[in-house]
């Protein structure tokens, strides 16, 4: 009998017209066909049926009730089968179910199909593809053995009823079509008379749409269309086309014409390799009518307009990465006039680096340099940054004990020119001088604890660091300290602690607590040359519960924290049968002999009013609180030393549940004048989503300056998310000191396998990622090729 062609017939038939696919630019391609049916020659078939009748008249096979077909991999099941060996033609009817290897289901009511498998005929189709994709037609042809036509046929991302696939209850969006073409030579399916409809209303037609069928993950062609506005720049559409050069590159090429500038060229050239990646980007322009944007801007005074990157990220080996990320461009604005995608920021940093790591020991060395975007041609902040020429660091922890103890080495070399000077305009601070410094820091540390028979931890600890700076600078004019004008200046640093340590538990029939008294000293020389070099990566200080059992507690390599100084305090644990977790740490530190560091001069006051500048330190302390619901709350304070005054607080609390996440914090410090602070600090931060039915959901965020009573930035939006579809739209409004308004709108739409649409830059949805998850809005990897 020849009823083994059955399956191998309806596979052929439908096989490779099962699904549509958008193009994804970053995948690699795949040379199967879903044309092709790929039977073993020993492959045996196994039917099942309630009843099998053979005419031998007539020359017709019946198979009816519960047909059950295993064949290779392929199962299928209906309710009759019929072949007729004198016209060639297999039929099948009834709840048709076909699985194929790839994991697609292909529903049908009725199928017709010639032995030769070239032509055939399957009614009530529908089919669902392993990434929940769906195609309904009334009807599908197979023609010529390569091409397949479905009649009437509805794309869908979105789950569409099991029980009623033609219900009038259309899913969230669909795409129609009139016919659509699967060609099995191309590996293309063309529909014919598209109409794109949403929440079941036509939204857009398309006379023609073609994509890459369910066989290739990278096809040549149009990808989904851009659109924004601006005063300057007027209306903009980006029609981008992806084009695959290689089975390991592609470039995506797009032209966005606006019609106040002309034509924006761009293009995204990529290359993978067996160890990492490249990316080229390029974009320019000649302005139709630079007028349109202010006079005396970089916008204004330059028609051709462009930028070049590069970026590339590298595997050595196991243990080493190298990579670069470079931008080049004509003027300080083009970037982020016309919003280059990865290159828009007001600072846009290009870094080279190298990076090794293996068990405990870590080296990364980086070059950087810093285009501060401005429309002001008069601008020199970027002249103001450094140019980084490098930055190395180096730790290595040694795996054999030394004296029973843990010995560390690290090694710091910073190197970078400033063109000029970076002078804080509102008080006599200087973030960097003018000119070039290198400095060489070399450090080893040695600590061991030991576990006496009373449960006290003592940690003796031994440090040595040694530190050379080559200047070729210009000294601050207005800085108030001393200055070192040597051209090469050496400084060393010896350091002997003491930690003792006392945990005591304590357990109760639904807790346990700890309660662990520290107690640490270090002897040292004072800081050599205190405040009087330049100081880069030592400017952020901010003392509280977190650095106050510090051995050196300024940030950087620049400053050395100097002198006999001693820290006390105590640190709680404790934990709760119901899932509760409660923890603190309070203290103080005191300055015991030598020079205060922190209360020496310095280019950017770093120490001023921080709480350590005078003997005995101001107090701090933290507590945290975690809850099993999901809510957090953290605190942090700083109190006067004298009259135990507050002198700086943060609060911070969130929330994640089911159907509400929220995230605040609110921070209060007194007057700095050392900061060029007179006045006191007082801000809010809080962003919150709340879901108020079962795919919708509101989100906002805001920053208020309590003391000026002024809402720097708030956003406030809705979302839609289900399965197939991301909604959003935000208004985000900002103000700056002037209570200048600037605000945007955002609209972004994804759709699973069509890809995003977006209206206006992408940041203007108004929601931040560190406060919220990232389905609030939702996104998608995939476009779609038109």
């Amino acid at each position: 009998m020849r009823i083994v062609g059955l399956v191998t017939a309806l596979s052929a038939i439908l096989g490779g017209s099962v699904a549509i696919h958008p193009a994804i630019a970053q995948s690699p391609p795949n040379s199967g066909s879903g044309l092709n049916i790929n039977v073993s020659p020993d492959a045996r078939l196994i039917l099942t049926a309630n009843e099998l009748v053979y005419d031998y008249d007539n020359q017709i096979i019946t198979a009816s009730g519960n047909v059950q077909i295993d064949y290779d991999k392929y199962k299928m099941v209906a309710r009759r089968l019929v072949y007729d060996q004198n016209s060639g033609r297999l039929k099948a009817y009834g709840d048709i179910e076909l699985i194929e290897p790839s994991g697609n289901v292909i529903y049908a009511q009725e199928l017709d199909v010639t032995d030769d498998f070239a032509d055939g005929f399957v009614n009530a189709l529908r089919i669902e593809t392993p990434d929940d994709t769906y195609i309904v037609a009334d009807s599908a042809q197979r023609i010529g053995g390569d091409q397949a036509v479905f009649n009437n046929g509805v794309y869908t991302a979105c789950e569409v009823c099991q029980d009623k696939p033609k219900s009038d209850k259309a899913p969230l969006w669909q795409v129609k079509a009139r016919r659509v073409i699967q060609n099995g030579q191309t590996q293309t399916i063309t529909l014919q008379h598209a109409r794109f409809e949403l929440f079941g209303m036509p939204i857009a037609y398309i006379p023609t749409l073609q994509v890459p069928d369910h066989t290739v993950e990278r096809k040549s062609g149009f990808l989904t269309p851009n659109f924004q506005f601006s005063s300057e720049l007027g209306f903009g559409l980006t029609v981008p086309y992806f084009l695959v050069t290689g089975p390991r590159s592609d470039v995506t090429i797009q032209v966005t014409g606006y019609t106040q500038q002309g034509f924006l060229g761009q293009a995204e050239f990529r290359r993978q390799f067996d160890n990492g990646a490249h990316v080229l980007t390029a974009a320019g322009i000649y302005q139709l009518n630079s007028g349109a944007f202010e006079e005396g801007t970089v916008d204004a005074e330059n028609d051709a307009r462009g930028m070049i990157a590069s970026k590339g990220d590298f595997r050595i080996n196991p243990r080493w990465i190298f990579g670069w990320n470079v931008m080049l461009q004509s003027d300080k604005s083009f970037s982020n006039t016309y919003g280059i995608e990865g290159y828009r920021n007001r600072t846009v940093p290009s870094t080279v680096y190298l990076t090794g790591l293996e068990g405990r020991n870590f080296f990364d060395l980086r070059a950087f340099y810093y285009d501060v975007q401005s429309i002001n041609p008069q601008n020199i902040a970027e002249e103001q940054q450094p140019i980084v020429h490098p930055s190395l660091d180096y730790h290595k922890t040694f795996d054999q004990p030394m004296a029973g103890g843990e010995l560390s080495f690290d090694a710091n070399i910073l190197s970078l020119t400033r063109r000029e000077a970076e002078e804080y305009p509102f008080y006599d601070a200087y973030r960097g001088v003018k000119g070039t410094n290198t400095r060489l820091t070399t450090e080893l540390d040695w600590r061991r604890t030991f576990y006496t028979d009373i449960g006290l931890l003592l940690t003796p600890i031994l440090g040595l660091r040694g530190d050379v700076n080559f200047l070729d600078v210009d000294p601050p004019l207005t800085y108030p300290g001393p200055f070192v004008n040597s051209n090469t200046v050496g400084r060393y640093m010896a350091t002997a602690g003491l930690e003792a340590r006392y945990p005591i538990l304590f357990s109760t029939e639904h807790s346990s607590h700890i309660v662990e008294p520290i107690a640490q000293i270090f002897v040292r020389p004072d800081e050599q040359y205190a405040g009087g070099l330049p100081n880069e990566d030592a400017q952020s200080f901010i003392f509280d519960a977190t650095n106050l059992f510090e051995q050196d507690k300024f940030s950087g390599y620049d400053r050395i924290e100097g002198g006999t100084r001693a820290n006390l305090g105590i640190r709680y644990t404790g934990t709760f049968d119901n899932g509760m977790s409660l923890r603190g740490v309070f203290g103080q530190s005191f300055q015991l002999a030598g020079l205060n560091s922190f209360a020496t001069d310095d280019l950017v006051n770093v120490g001023s009013s921080s709480g350590l500048e005078t003997a005995r330190s101001d107090y701090v302390g933290g507590i945290g609180l975690d809850l099993p619901n999901g809510l957090t709350f953290t605190t942090q304070g700083r109190f006067d030393e004298a009259d135990f005054s507050l002198q700086r607080v943060d609060v911070g609390g969130s929330y994640s549940g089911r159907n509400f996440s929220t995230a605040i914090s609110y921070t209060s410090v007194v007057p700095q004048p050392g900061y060029g602070t007179d006045t006191y600090r007082h801000e809010f931060k809080g962003a919150a989503s709340m879901r108020f039915a079962e795919n919708w959901r509101a989100f906002g965020a805001i920053e208020w300056d309590l003391e000026n009573d002024i809402i720097t930035n708030n956003t406030l939006g809705f979302g839609y998310d289900d399965e197939c579809t991301a909604i959003s739209l935000a208004y985000t409004q900002t103000r700056d000191d002037n209570e200048a308004v600037d605000w945007s709108i955002g609209v972004k739409i994804s759709l699973r396998t069509l890809g995003d649409f977006n209206f206006g830059r992408g940041e203007d949805v108004g929601y931040d990622s560190k406060l919220w998850d990232n389905d609030d809005i939702g996104s998608s990897p995939f476009t779609t090729v038109y």
